[in-house]
């Protein structure tokens, strides 16, 4: 019993640095959409059985990372620019009902952590760390989401911003991964009109936060992918 239990633990701890590993790569587009992850070559490359290998993979599967095609070949997940509208509008209406509600609602208690996750997106864009940025960016929102107090809007909202991190790498990469400073004031001007309960101006914030993105992504597509799309909010 106590082999198994061991086995178990050691299987596990396999299939958790391969899931991180592989998801890493992923997000950071090091593995771009549409690349083949074959069981076998990955077995190799991490000196582990299949199992490991294909419990993390289902893993990813589960996040929307990868695909398993008909032929059972697992690839990256591809990016479905043609969906990116109707993304945006859902993204730009979370980010308005997290932030309205979190100036509605306010606990210092909370807000410590919406703190603590803006120092760490900051520290990124000074590191010009994108994976760090993309982790950050997205915990400081889920934070104000959990601020806002409705667990239905949170659980779709981490949702939303799970979905869209490759979304968020490409948007970085039209920097160089430099962010402006002004993405890091943008997210303090939020803090500020949440801890003074200003509703309207938390909504306003969101607004041009979703906006600017948004008109930068639309930019990418058009000059680097050479398919124009027009994404447009309501």
């Amino acid at each position: 019993m106590r082999n198994e239990t061991e086995n178990v633990r050691v299987r596990g701890s396999g299939t958790q640095s391969v899931y991180a590993a592989l998801r890493r790569e992923i997000l950071s587009m090091a593995l771009e959409p549409g690349s083949p992850l074959d069981e076998v070559r990955l077995s190799e490359r991490f000196k582990m059985s299949r199992t490991p290998i294909r419990e993390a993979l289902l893993r990813l599967a589960g996040e929307g990372l990868v695909t398993t095609l008909p032929n059972r070949n697992t690839i990256v997940a591809t990016i479905d620019f043609a969906s990116l509208p109707t993304y945006f509008e859902a993204l730009t209406l979370m980010y308005r009902v997290t932030t309205r509600g979190a100036a509605a609602r306010r606990d210092a208690k909370i807000m410590q952590r919406v703190r603590a996750r803006q120092r760490e997106f900051a520290d990124a864009v000074t590191a010009h760390d994108a994976f760090g940025m993309i982790e950050a960016n997205r915990e400081f929102h889920v934070a104000i989401a959990e601020l806002a107090g409705n667990p239905y809007y949170t659980t779709f909202f981490a949702r939303l911003l799970d979905e869209g991190r490759r979304i968020l790498r490409l948007y970085y990469s039209t920097f160089d991964d430099r962010l402006p400073r002004q993405y890091v004031d943008e997210h303090e001007e939020m803090i500020a009109a949440i801890e003074a309960g200003d509703i309207d101006r938390a909504d306003r914030l969101a607004i041009d936060h979703a906006a600017q993105i948004v008109r930068q992504i639309q930019e990418y597509i058009a000059r680097d992918l050479e398919r124009p799309l027009t994404i447009e909010i309501p």
